[in-house]
């Protein structure tokens, strides 16, 4: 342990190293330390300080979850209003508000600075001689609350705003010659800071909100429903060490005051400069159309961000003209947040139909009033199964709340019956098959309603659909139309017959001619030879998808040997368990599946399968998010294979690697939660390369 008089000179020099590192950490996202190491230098600093406890300091960066519970929250006035945002939710609406701003300003020259509307909570910080010493919420824009105590404990946050360096100055006033008053910008980083006011959003990330949800859920507390009340409740604790366990992050958008500034992306500049952590998605956009494409490229992506965002936020980006456009009501009207399509919405259960799936799955869909979400109209959602029915507590003409995120399929999340009127109906799963009318049954212990005739029409129409999907046989050119007209013309009822089918057979019938009948006769020809992971995973085995198809072709590596396995030797497969071992042996040993098989083998050649040698990656197991520019994420799966890896869908503890492309989203927050290696394109391009030669 080091002596008083040692631990003082150290214990600044501490300091001034981990705010530098944290700079580089939080805002240049360019640690040029291991994390490890910066983890071991403020356990070094609390170490001292704890010996030492007469050198403890406010700033000091130990501090950050210090502080004693408050009784309440003091309101604070905001020295300028924190207005709102005018919501546009397409293109048009954006237009439309440039023509709003053109017609006040003819002679303004519209340019446009755009950043992602992150889904947090506003916040306004004040800093005086560059110490913070003020946070507080926006509340009604005129008076906040005081939660600097909350916010003192957010790690990418800066207590003390960062004195650029002399070289990076002047690189700044270079950058921006002939739009900024020099002068003043040099005075302004010049360390001794005036008083000023930085806003921005404190948020919640994936990773931070699944954390906190796994915490609350074991201590039996009710999970936060989304990031902004996670936000938003973090920063009311009055307790800062409850605040500091949620984890916050902070990201800032606007720099309040001129200061020799005259745009928004100058101050946005600047902002980087003083160690103000921001969001890598703000553009100077000249025109509409540039900031159409960052929505564009922002949207594809937004899924797989570590964060939640709901739109693009647009601002004038000339200073003098946004600030002479003025205010209309509690908005300011050189700003826009275009937003995404709404991903929830509410509407009318108008019925209940159940579908049959290709295993004789029971699935009840609700059929919908129409509504929009996330830039499609949805009419329909599936209910899964009885007991999901039940517990939603749903019934025929309920009004619900429905959510599509993504590509995910739309589902009802919540029924709102306070809105109940009466003549509501309540929903039965039919006792024979819709489709077919057998009887249908449910096994003890499963939710699936069942339906046990092998001859259902929606069965089997399913099962074909299957069959040629890109993931199976891949065979282009065949609808659900198609195979459900094929079906009822009596030329298909199984896989088999797609393979004799001839151009004669489909050339008069509606919707074809010769010539696309020759051409749908000659993609199936084309097929007749498939890969042995495929053609397991074409017969539509319950239980059983790609991964799991992969297995059992590793696995066997023939169907001959397949089809004669026990069970037993099918639960010894990696990866496979009881349930689907038993749904497995149940179809290899059912004399109707079987004969099906045997009649397709005459049509089809299985490709052999060589199991996987071992290789220097054997025993390793691979998750890929984002997106590969090099090269598809289904290529690296394929490429790492054959090296002997596994590949997995999913962060967990037995995943060795996580390649991260771009916009890598929640899986890469997970890796670096689990202590995961993490390596960008780049870094798994050059190993490739290595492993391969």
């Amino acid at each position: 342990m080091l002596s008083r008089p040692e631990a003082e000179a150290r214990i600044p020099k501490l300091r001034e190293a981990i705010e530098r590192y944290r700079y580089e950490y939080h805002v240049l996202d360019a640690l040029s330390i291991p994390e490890a190491a910066l983890d071991s230098l403020k356990h070094e600093l609390y170490s001292l300080e704890q010996a030492y406890p007469e050198l403890i300091t406010p700033d000091s960066p130990t501090q950050r979850v210090a502080g004693k519970a408050l009784d309440g929250f003091v309101k604070v006035p905001h020295e300028v209003r924190m207005l709102s945002i005018e919501d546009v939710f397409s293109f048009a609406e954006l237009q439309a508000w440039e023509e709003r701003l053109r017609k006040l300003q003819p002679q303004g020259a519209l340019q446009y600075f755009a950043e992602v509307k992150m889904d947090g909570l506003a916040v306004s910080l004040v800093y005086e001689r560059g110490q913070l010493v003020r946070a507080a919420t926006r509340g009604d824009g005129r008076i906040g609350e005081d939660v600097t105590h909350n916010v003192r404990t957010i790690e990418s946050l800066p207590w003390t705003l960062r004195v650029p360096e002399a070289v990076e100055v002047e690189a700044f006033c270079r950058r921006f010659a002939g739009t900024i008053d020099a002068a003043a910008v040099r005075a302004f980083f010049s360390g001794t800071f005036p008083r000023i006011e930085i806003r921005g959003e404190v948020f919640m990330t994936r990773a931070q909100l699944e954390r906190l949800n796994t915490k609350l859920e074991a201590r039996g507390e009710a999970k936060l429903a989304n990031p902004r009340n996670g936000a938003a409740g973090s920063l009311r604790q009055l307790d800062p060490q409850v605040a500091a366990e949620r984890g916050l992050s902070f990201f800032g958008y606007a720099l309040v005051g001129r200061y020799g500034f005259s745009t928004h992306e100058q101050a946005h500049a600047a902002l980087t400069l003083l160690g103000i952590p921001q969001s890598p998605w703000v553009r100077f956009c000249p025109t509409l159309q540039e900031v159409r494409a960052l929505q564009e490229e922002i949207g594809k992506q937004r899924t797989e961000l570590p964060y939640w965002i709901d739109g693009v936020v647009v601002n004038v980006n000339d200073d003098e003209l946004f600030e002479s456009l003025g205010v209309v009501g509690k908005t300011w009207r050189a700003a826009a947040a275009w937003k995404f399509p709404a991903e929830q919405g509410t509407t009318r259960v108008l019925d209940i139909v159940v579908s049959v799936g290709r295993t004789g799955v029971l699935t009840p869909v609700a059929h919908l009033e129409p509504v929009s979400l996330a830039g499609t109209t949805v009419s329909r959602a599936s209910l899964h199964n009885e007991d999901e029915i039940e517990r939603l507590g749903l019934k025929i003409g309920d009004t619900v709340i429905v959510e599509k995120a993504g590509d995910i399929i739309p589902k009802v999340v919540r029924v709102l019956p306070e809105l109940r009127t009466g003549k509501e109906r309540r929903f039965r799963m039919p006792e024979t098959c819709p489709m077919c009318h057998s009887a249908v049954s449910r096994a003890e212990g499963e939710v699936a309603v069942v339906c046990r005739n092998p001859q259902c029409f929606a069965q089997q129409s399913a099962r074909l659909i299957h069959f040629v999907s890109r993931t199976a046989f891949d065979i282009r050119g065949f609808g659900d139309k198609i195979i459900e007209q094929l079906m009822q013309e009596g030329l298909v009822s199984e896989p088999a017959d797609l393979f004799e089918l001839k151009q004669g057979d489909l050339q008069d019938l509606e919707g074809f001619g010769e010539v696309s009948a020759k051409k749908l006769v000659d993609e199936v020809a084309a097929h007749a030879s498939v890969a042995f992971p495929r053609f397991i995973y074409s017969l539509g085995i319950r239980h059983v998808g790609e991964q799991t198809a992969r297995d059992l072709a590793q696995a066997f590596g023939s169907w001959q040997k397949l089809v004669v396995a026990s069970r037993e030797e099918l639960e010894a497969v990696h990866g496979i368990g009881a349930v689907v071992a038993e749904a497995i042996d149940a179809f290899l040993r059912d004399t109707e599946e079987q004969e099906r098989v045997q009649r397709l083998l005459q049509y089809v050649r299985v490709e052999s399968f060589a199991a996987v040698q071992a290789g220097p990656l054997t025993g390793s197991n691979w998750v890929f998010t984002g997106t590969l520019t090099t090269m598809t994420r289904d290529e690296a799966k394929a490429r790492v294979r054959a090296l002997g890896a596994e590949t997995q869908d999913s962060v967990t503890k037995t995943t060795t690697y996580v390649v991260a492309g771009e916009a890598a989203g929640s899986k890469a927050a997970k890796a670096e939660e689990l202590g995961i290696p993490l390596w960008d394109e780049q870094r798994f391009i050059e190993e490739l390369r290595r492993l391969e030669s």
